[in-house]
Protein backbone atom coordinates (compact mmCIF):
# COMPACT_ATOMS: atom_id res chain seq x y z
CA UNK A 1 0.00 0.00 0.00
CA UNK A 2 2.01 2.89 -1.09
CA UNK A 3 -0.38 5.10 -2.94
CA UNK A 4 -1.89 7.05 0.14
CA UNK A 5 -2.01 10.87 0.04
CA UNK A 6 -0.11 11.49 3.53
CA UNK A 7 -1.47 15.52 3.34
CA UNK A 8 -5.27 14.28 3.15
CA UNK A 9 -5.16 12.40 6.29
CA UNK A 10 -7.26 15.12 8.98
CA UNK A 11 -5.24 13.92 12.07
CA UNK A 12 -2.45 12.19 13.10
CA UNK A 13 -0.68 9.60 14.12
CA UNK A 14 -3.63 7.47 12.38
CA UNK A 15 -3.48 3.84 10.85
CA UNK A 16 -4.78 3.65 7.26
CA UNK A 17 -5.94 0.43 5.91
CA UNK A 18 -7.13 -0.78 2.25
CA UNK A 19 -9.74 -2.84 2.19
CA UNK A 20 -9.01 -4.00 -1.70
CA UNK A 21 -4.95 -5.12 0.01
CA UNK A 22 -7.20 -6.86 2.73
CA UNK A 23 -9.07 -8.35 0.35
CA UNK A 24 -6.76 -9.45 -1.84
CA UNK A 25 -5.40 -11.59 1.45
CA UNK A 26 -8.59 -13.21 2.33
CA UNK A 27 -8.40 -14.45 -1.25
CA UNK A 28 -5.89 -16.24 -0.93
CA UNK A 29 -6.71 -17.35 2.98
CA UNK A 30 -9.86 -18.15 0.81
CA UNK A 31 -8.44 -20.57 -1.78
CA UNK A 32 -6.23 -22.65 1.35
CA UNK A 33 -9.55 -22.90 2.80
CA UNK A 34 -11.66 -24.43 0.03
CA UNK A 35 -8.25 -26.84 -2.03
CA UNK A 36 -7.32 -27.54 1.52
CA UNK A 37 -10.26 -28.35 2.98
CA UNK A 38 -9.80 -26.82 6.16
CA UNK A 39 -11.15 -23.50 8.67
CA UNK A 40 -8.68 -20.69 8.57
CA UNK A 41 -9.59 -17.83 11.29
CA UNK A 42 -8.11 -14.58 12.25
CA UNK A 43 -6.09 -13.94 15.25
CA UNK A 44 -7.42 -10.80 16.51
CA UNK A 45 -3.93 -10.41 18.79
CA UNK A 46 -2.56 -9.24 15.29
CA UNK A 47 -5.49 -7.50 13.62
CA UNK A 48 -8.63 -6.58 15.58
CA UNK A 49 -9.92 -3.68 13.01
CA UNK A 50 -13.39 -4.17 13.63
CA UNK A 51 -14.63 -1.44 11.50
CA UNK A 52 -13.75 -4.13 8.40
CA UNK A 53 -15.73 -7.14 10.08
CA UNK A 54 -18.11 -7.22 7.05
CA UNK A 55 -15.41 -7.79 4.74
CA UNK A 56 -13.40 -10.59 6.84
CA UNK A 57 -16.23 -12.48 7.31
CA UNK A 58 -17.31 -12.97 3.90
CA UNK A 59 -14.17 -14.88 3.87
CA UNK A 60 -13.52 -16.38 7.26
CA UNK A 61 -15.25 -17.92 9.13
CA UNK A 62 -14.26 -16.69 12.79
CA UNK A 63 -11.82 -15.43 15.08
CA UNK A 64 -8.76 -16.62 17.24
CA UNK A 65 -9.15 -14.65 20.74
CA UNK A 66 -6.33 -14.35 23.47
CA UNK A 67 -9.01 -14.33 26.24
CA UNK A 68 -11.92 -13.09 27.82
CA UNK A 69 -12.22 -9.45 26.09
CA UNK A 70 -11.23 -10.29 22.56
CA UNK A 71 -14.08 -13.54 22.84
CA UNK A 72 -16.57 -10.58 23.83
CA UNK A 73 -15.09 -8.17 20.78
CA UNK A 74 -15.44 -11.30 18.26
CA UNK A 75 -18.49 -12.21 19.06
CA UNK A 76 -20.10 -8.74 19.14
CA UNK A 77 -17.98 -7.61 16.38
CA UNK A 78 -17.07 -10.20 13.87
CA UNK A 79 -19.55 -12.91 14.36
CA UNK A 80 -19.30 -16.16 13.16
CA UNK A 81 -16.95 -18.76 15.37
CA UNK A 82 -15.07 -17.54 18.13
CA UNK A 83 -12.11 -19.92 19.08
CA UNK A 84 -10.78 -18.76 22.54
CA UNK A 85 -7.00 -19.22 24.43
CA UNK A 86 -5.04 -18.38 27.21
CA UNK A 87 -2.55 -19.15 28.96
CA UNK A 88 -4.76 -19.37 32.28
CA UNK A 89 -8.47 -18.08 33.25
CA UNK A 90 -9.51 -17.18 36.52
CA UNK A 91 -13.13 -18.94 37.30
CA UNK A 92 -14.95 -16.11 36.82
CA UNK A 93 -13.47 -15.04 33.36
CA UNK A 94 -14.16 -19.23 32.29
CA UNK A 95 -17.57 -18.64 32.61
CA UNK A 96 -18.01 -15.58 30.94
CA UNK A 97 -15.86 -16.56 28.21
CA UNK A 98 -17.44 -19.60 27.36
CA UNK A 99 -20.30 -17.47 26.84
CA UNK A 100 -19.17 -15.39 23.96
CA UNK A 101 -16.65 -18.64 22.54
CA UNK A 102 -17.60 -21.87 20.45
CA UNK A 103 -14.34 -23.07 21.39
CA UNK A 104 -12.28 -23.04 24.27
CA UNK A 105 -8.39 -24.28 24.45
CA UNK A 106 -6.96 -24.67 28.20
CA UNK A 107 -3.15 -24.44 28.61
CA UNK A 108 -2.54 -27.39 30.96
CA UNK A 109 -4.01 -30.54 32.86
CA UNK A 110 -4.05 -28.51 36.10
CA UNK A 111 -6.62 -25.96 34.59
CA UNK A 112 -8.40 -28.68 32.94
CA UNK A 113 -9.04 -30.74 36.42
CA UNK A 114 -9.93 -26.91 37.94
CA UNK A 115 -12.49 -25.83 35.43
CA UNK A 116 -14.01 -29.09 34.05
CA UNK A 117 -17.05 -28.66 36.87
CA UNK A 118 -17.82 -24.81 35.38
CA UNK A 119 -17.82 -26.10 31.91
CA UNK A 120 -20.16 -29.14 32.62
CA UNK A 121 -22.21 -27.04 34.77
CA UNK A 122 -22.32 -24.40 32.04
CA UNK A 123 -23.08 -26.82 29.30
CA UNK A 124 -26.08 -28.37 31.20
CA UNK A 125 -27.27 -24.75 32.37
CA UNK A 126 -27.60 -22.72 28.98
CA UNK A 127 -27.86 -26.02 26.87
CA UNK A 128 -25.05 -24.47 24.30
CA UNK A 129 -22.10 -26.44 23.03
CA UNK A 130 -18.82 -25.56 23.48
CA UNK A 131 -15.78 -27.36 22.37
CA UNK A 132 -12.64 -27.86 24.55
CA UNK A 133 -9.21 -28.13 23.52
CA UNK A 134 -6.08 -28.32 25.29
CA UNK A 135 -2.69 -26.37 23.86
CA UNK A 136 1.02 -29.32 23.38
CA UNK A 137 4.13 -28.06 23.49
CA UNK A 138 5.94 -29.54 20.68
CA UNK A 139 9.19 -28.60 22.13
CA UNK A 140 10.28 -27.95 18.34
CA UNK A 141 10.37 -24.54 16.45
CA UNK A 142 12.74 -22.57 14.41
CA UNK A 143 12.33 -19.08 16.01
CA UNK A 144 15.13 -17.12 15.76
CA UNK A 145 14.06 -14.40 18.32
CA UNK A 146 13.43 -16.23 21.81
CA UNK A 147 11.16 -13.35 22.74
CA UNK A 148 8.62 -15.11 20.17
CA UNK A 149 9.77 -18.32 20.45
CA UNK A 150 6.67 -20.24 22.49
CA UNK A 151 8.55 -23.85 22.66
CA UNK A 152 11.55 -22.44 24.29
CA UNK A 153 13.12 -24.35 26.84
CA UNK A 154 11.33 -23.61 30.11
CA UNK A 155 7.91 -22.76 28.31
CA UNK A 156 4.83 -22.29 29.68
CA UNK A 157 2.65 -22.39 27.14
CA UNK A 158 1.43 -25.19 25.88
CA UNK A 159 1.56 -29.06 27.58
CA UNK A 160 5.02 -30.90 26.65
CA UNK A 161 4.79 -34.59 26.01
CA UNK A 162 6.26 -36.10 29.60
CA UNK A 163 3.78 -33.96 31.24
CA UNK A 164 0.60 -35.51 28.84
CA UNK A 165 1.57 -38.59 28.87
CA UNK A 166 1.77 -38.45 32.82
CA UNK A 167 -1.47 -36.81 32.73
CA UNK A 168 -3.33 -39.78 30.82
CA UNK A 169 -2.23 -42.39 33.54
CA UNK A 170 -5.38 -41.13 35.37
CA UNK A 171 -8.62 -42.59 33.68
CA UNK A 172 -10.82 -39.42 32.18
CA UNK A 173 -8.30 -36.91 31.82
CA UNK A 174 -9.27 -36.40 28.81
CA UNK A 175 -13.02 -36.48 29.38
CA UNK A 176 -14.89 -33.35 27.71
CA UNK A 177 -11.52 -32.80 25.32
CA UNK A 178 -12.49 -32.52 21.52
CA UNK A 179 -9.29 -31.37 20.11
CA UNK A 180 -5.50 -30.05 20.38
CA UNK A 181 -3.63 -26.60 19.50
CA UNK A 182 -0.06 -25.92 18.91
CA UNK A 183 1.69 -22.58 18.11
CA UNK A 184 5.18 -22.78 17.08
CA UNK A 185 5.79 -20.38 14.34
CA UNK A 186 6.54 -16.60 13.63
CA UNK A 187 6.09 -15.12 10.07
CA UNK A 188 7.83 -18.49 8.40
CA UNK A 189 6.95 -20.46 5.67
CA UNK A 190 5.28 -24.22 4.88
CA UNK A 191 8.84 -25.73 5.04
CA UNK A 192 9.06 -24.62 9.04
CA UNK A 193 5.43 -25.95 9.57
CA UNK A 194 6.00 -29.10 7.65
CA UNK A 195 9.06 -30.14 9.71
CA UNK A 196 7.27 -29.37 12.90
CA UNK A 197 4.45 -31.23 12.08
CA UNK A 198 6.95 -34.23 11.85
CA UNK A 199 7.38 -33.35 15.61
CA UNK A 200 3.91 -32.79 16.55
CA UNK A 201 2.76 -36.41 14.78
CA UNK A 202 5.99 -38.06 16.51
CA UNK A 203 5.01 -36.76 20.20
CA UNK A 204 1.41 -36.57 19.79
CA UNK A 205 0.20 -38.99 17.39
CA UNK A 206 -1.79 -41.22 19.48
CA UNK A 207 -3.58 -38.41 20.72
CA UNK A 208 -4.72 -36.80 17.62
CA UNK A 209 -6.29 -39.99 16.53
CA UNK A 210 -8.41 -39.76 19.63
CA UNK A 211 -9.36 -36.19 18.55
CA UNK A 212 -11.90 -34.06 16.44
CA UNK A 213 -10.01 -31.29 15.42
CA UNK A 214 -6.34 -29.82 15.71
CA UNK A 215 -5.48 -25.78 15.53
CA UNK A 216 -2.55 -25.52 13.99
CA UNK A 217 -1.61 -21.88 15.59
CA UNK A 218 -0.45 -18.65 13.88
CA UNK A 219 2.71 -17.56 12.36
CA UNK A 220 2.08 -19.00 9.40
CA UNK A 221 2.86 -16.08 6.20
CA UNK A 222 0.70 -16.90 3.87
CA UNK A 223 0.08 -13.84 2.36
CA UNK A 224 3.73 -13.23 2.01
CA UNK A 225 5.02 -13.08 -2.05
CA UNK A 226 7.28 -16.33 -1.97
CA UNK A 227 4.98 -18.18 0.66
CA UNK A 228 4.88 -21.50 -0.95
CA UNK A 229 0.62 -21.99 -0.84
CA UNK A 230 0.75 -25.22 -2.85
CA UNK A 231 2.98 -27.11 -0.49
CA UNK A 232 0.49 -25.82 2.56
CA UNK A 233 -1.88 -27.09 0.95
CA UNK A 234 -0.71 -30.55 0.24
CA UNK A 235 0.84 -30.64 3.92
CA UNK A 236 -3.10 -29.91 5.40
CA UNK A 237 -4.35 -32.44 3.13
CA UNK A 238 -1.84 -35.47 4.16
CA UNK A 239 -2.20 -34.32 7.71
CA UNK A 240 -6.34 -34.83 7.35
CA UNK A 241 -6.19 -37.94 5.26
CA UNK A 242 -3.41 -39.36 8.00
CA UNK A 243 -5.28 -38.63 11.26
CA UNK A 244 -9.22 -37.85 9.91
CA UNK A 245 -9.50 -34.53 11.69
CA UNK A 246 -10.26 -30.61 11.17
CA UNK A 247 -7.62 -28.82 10.59
CA UNK A 248 -7.55 -25.18 11.87
CA UNK A 249 -5.60 -21.94 11.28
CA UNK A 250 -5.30 -18.84 12.84
CA UNK A 251 -2.67 -16.46 11.48
CA UNK A 252 -3.22 -12.77 12.31
CA UNK A 253 -0.60 -10.65 10.51
CA UNK A 254 -0.96 -12.84 7.30
CA UNK A 255 -4.30 -11.45 7.08
CA UNK A 256 -3.13 -7.54 7.52
CA UNK A 257 0.27 -8.39 5.77
CA UNK A 258 0.54 -5.10 2.98
CA UNK A 259 -2.58 -3.69 3.85
CA UNK A 260 -1.84 -0.44 6.21
CA UNK A 261 -0.12 2.08 6.91
CA UNK A 262 0.57 4.32 9.93
CA UNK A 263 0.64 7.93 9.44
CA UNK A 264 2.47 10.47 11.58
CA UNK A 265 3.92 13.84 11.66
CA UNK A 266 7.07 15.48 12.88
CA UNK A 267 6.58 17.99 15.82
CA UNK A 268 10.02 19.26 16.32
CA UNK A 269 13.38 18.86 15.08
CA UNK A 270 15.66 19.80 18.40
CA UNK A 271 19.04 20.42 18.29
CA UNK A 272 20.42 17.38 20.30
CA UNK A 273 23.68 15.66 20.17
CA UNK A 274 22.11 13.38 17.29
CA UNK A 275 19.82 15.30 14.95
CA UNK A 276 16.55 13.96 15.94
CA UNK A 277 13.02 14.73 15.45
CA UNK A 278 9.95 14.00 17.62
CA UNK A 279 6.72 12.55 16.49
CA UNK A 280 3.12 12.89 17.56
CA UNK A 281 3.21 9.00 18.40
CA UNK A 282 4.54 6.26 20.23
CA UNK A 283 6.85 3.91 19.07
CA UNK A 284 6.11 1.80 22.73
CA UNK A 285 2.30 2.21 22.06
CA UNK A 286 1.87 2.26 18.03
CA UNK A 287 5.04 -0.15 16.77
CA UNK A 288 6.33 -1.76 19.94
CA UNK A 289 7.79 -4.64 17.63
CA UNK A 290 9.96 -2.09 16.77
CA UNK A 291 11.45 -2.12 20.36
CA UNK A 292 10.93 -5.95 20.79
CA UNK A 293 11.16 -7.45 17.92
CA UNK A 294 13.64 -5.59 16.94
CA UNK A 295 12.00 -4.28 14.04
CA UNK A 296 12.37 -1.41 11.56
CA UNK A 297 9.53 -0.44 9.35
CA UNK A 298 10.33 1.59 6.24
CA UNK A 299 9.24 5.42 5.77
CA UNK A 300 8.07 6.44 2.30
CA UNK A 301 11.25 8.41 0.72
CA UNK A 302 13.23 7.56 3.52
CA UNK A 303 16.69 5.43 3.61
CA UNK A 304 19.23 4.25 5.57
CA UNK A 305 21.49 6.39 7.68
CA UNK A 306 23.48 8.39 5.95
CA UNK A 307 22.46 6.98 2.36
CA UNK A 308 20.59 10.64 2.16
CA UNK A 309 21.70 13.65 2.78
CA UNK A 310 19.96 14.68 6.27
CA UNK A 311 19.73 11.53 9.10
CA UNK A 312 17.28 12.01 11.81
CA UNK A 313 16.80 9.89 14.94
CA UNK A 314 13.25 9.29 15.16
CA UNK A 315 11.31 9.41 18.57
CA UNK A 316 8.15 9.17 20.11
CA UNK A 317 5.92 11.39 22.23
CA UNK A 318 6.56 9.15 25.36
CA UNK A 319 9.31 9.66 28.41
CA UNK A 320 10.86 6.82 27.78
CA UNK A 321 14.63 7.15 26.80
CA UNK A 322 14.16 4.45 24.29
CA UNK A 323 10.82 5.77 22.48
CA UNK A 324 12.51 5.07 19.26
CA UNK A 325 11.45 3.82 15.95
CA UNK A 326 15.37 4.12 14.93
CA UNK A 327 17.75 6.37 12.55
CA UNK A 328 16.59 7.62 9.08
CA UNK A 329 17.44 9.55 6.47
CA UNK A 330 16.23 12.31 3.86
CA UNK A 331 16.83 14.08 1.17
CA UNK A 332 15.69 17.56 2.51
CA UNK A 333 15.66 18.46 6.35
CA UNK A 334 12.53 17.65 8.36
CA UNK A 335 10.48 20.13 9.04
CA UNK A 336 7.22 20.41 12.26
CA UNK A 337 3.85 19.46 10.34
CA UNK A 338 5.88 17.08 8.16
CA UNK A 339 4.39 13.93 7.56
CA UNK A 340 6.14 10.57 7.58
CA UNK A 341 4.21 7.09 6.38
CA UNK A 342 5.38 4.22 8.26
CA UNK A 343 4.32 1.05 5.95
CA UNK A 344 3.17 -2.53 6.66
CA UNK A 345 1.86 -0.90 10.16
CA UNK A 346 -1.35 -2.27 10.34
CA UNK A 347 -0.96 -5.82 11.90
CA UNK A 348 0.03 -5.90 15.76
Amino acid sequence: MHGIDAAKIEQTPAFVVSRGALERNLKRLKRVQDEAGCKIILALKGFALFGLADTIREYLPGVAASGLHEARLGKEEFGGEVHTYSAAFSERDFVETLAFSDTVILNSFEQLERLRPLYVRYIQESGRKVELGLRVNPQYSEVEVELYDPCSPGSRLGIPHSAFQAALANEGALDGVTGLHFHALCEQGADVLERTLEKVEERFGDIIRRMKWVNFGGGHHITREDYDVERLIRIIRGFRERFGVEVILEPGEAIALGTGVLVASVLDTPRTEIPTAILDTSITCHMPDCLEMPYRPEIVGAGMPGEKPHTYRLGGLSCLAGDVAGDYSFDAPLEPGQRLVFLDMAHY
